[in-house]
């Protein structure tokens, strides 16, 4: 799949102002009124109408630039070709964007007579958080989750109308929704749209609703999602299927899902960044001498060296062992801390060797340091 920078000609530092103006031009150049009947045409538009979707909204821009295309929802096409999967519509184009052209307007209706289009009322976006464990992390995950989100009404087919019945097109705006006024603008002559009053943007006047959803065209279901987690996540982050929240009332555009990341508690590691950090607990004998340990690790057990002398608090540092951090090929480290055992019951053998220890060693004097309070 193309680079969402790449498709509107600007570099991933470019400001919000450079990819409005990169969109406006990509879409004047490719509008389906200007090239009618060329599908490829057709597909740079609504191309260059996801990756603005996406890089003109400050927290979906975020999310991509930190795990590309899965933390915004977005895969390839069936069939291959490099579109975007759920393209908007011409309608939701139209609808979400006519403000690129310093206006509340459609920025193609003066121009190339494109008019009849009905305002759009989003559905609303939903929150979900999701567990993960961290071998989950390590890897990333494909999790399919549980959510309730309204649905389009089975009794109307998210009509709105009682059964037998249809909707009746709006007098007020004669069924487009909207409410349209000729203006005067830096490219000429436009047109301003205003959302109707009477239906609320719909075009249509319900007489007779319908009771399983009370006329508004959606109900509430419980659905699967399948949500691609990426390697290295962490707690706090975040990723946006466009789309998959709830459905816009009247077969309107749906929200979007926001899927909030949290970990769950290992019984060994605790997580820093992307560093784990374990504690080794050794014997006495263990850390005068020195040891080979077999370690947990994220990927399973790996030997560690102990070096003889080693004191307790020490830390020692296993590259490469950590979590992998996201749209990067290296990884982080897996700390080890080392906690020395003093036993508290000797048996009498154990007990005179250590008097003979101490007596070879001489007499010793305690030192002592400062300690700073936090």
């Amino acid at each position: 799949m193309r680079d969402l920078y790449d498709i509107l000609s600007v570099t991933n530092g470019a400001s919000d102002n450079e990819i409005k103006k990169a969109y406006r031009k990509i879409a004047m150049k490719y509008h389906p009124d200007k090239n009618p009947g060329d599908s490829e045409a057709e597909q740079k538009f609504k191309d260059a109408a996801d990756a603005y979707s996406i890089l003109s909204d400050n927290q979906k821009r975020r999310q991509y630039d930190q795990f590309g295309h899965a933390g915004v929802g977005l895969g390839d096409t069936p069939g291959g070709g490099g579109g975007f999967q759920g393209h908007m519509s011409m309608e939701d184009i139209f609808s979400n964007f006519g403000d690129i052209f310093g206006g509340d307007f459609d920025p193609f209706g003066g121009m190339f007579g494109s008019g009849g289009r009905r305002g759009v009322r989003k559905g609303r976006d939903l929150k979900v958080a999701l567990k993960l464990d961290y071998s989950e992390i390590v890897t990333g995950v494909d999790k399919t989750i549980k959510i309730k989100r309204h649905e389009t009404c089975d009794s109307c087919s998210g009509s709105g109308a009682k059964s037998g019945t249809m909707p009746t097109s709006c007098r007020h705006c004669s069924g487009s929704g909207q409410i349209r006024q000729m203006s005067q603008s830096f490219f000429g002559q436009s047109v301003v749209v205003r959302e109707c009053p009477v239906c609320h943007g719909s075009g249509d006047m319900i007489e007779n609703p319908c009771r399983s959803c009370g006329g508004n065209g959606i109900i509430r279901k419980t659905v699967e999602i399948k949500v691609k987690v990426p390697a290295g996540v962490a707690e706090g982050n975040y990723m946006t299927l466009n789309r998959q929240g709830n459905k816009g009332p009247k077969g309107n555009n749906p929200g979007d899902l926001i899927v909030f990341f949290e970990e769950k508690d290992h019984p060994v590691f605790t997580r820093n960044g992307e560093d784990v950090i374990t504690e080794a607990q050794i014997q006495f004998h263990e850390a005068a001498l020195g040891v080979n340990l077999e370690v947990p690790t994220l990927d399973g057990k790996a030997k560690l060296k102990i070096p003889a002398g080693i004191q307790s608090g020490q830390i020692l540092r296993m590259r490469e062992k950590g979590f992998p951090r996201v749209r990067g090929s290296s990884r982080g480290n897996q700390l080890v801390k080392i906690q020395i055992n003093t036993p508290k019951l000797l048996t009498s053998k154990q007990k005179k060797l250590l008097e003979e220890l101490s007596s070879l060693n001489g007499e010793s004097k305690p030192v002592f340091t400062r300690v700073e309070l936090d």
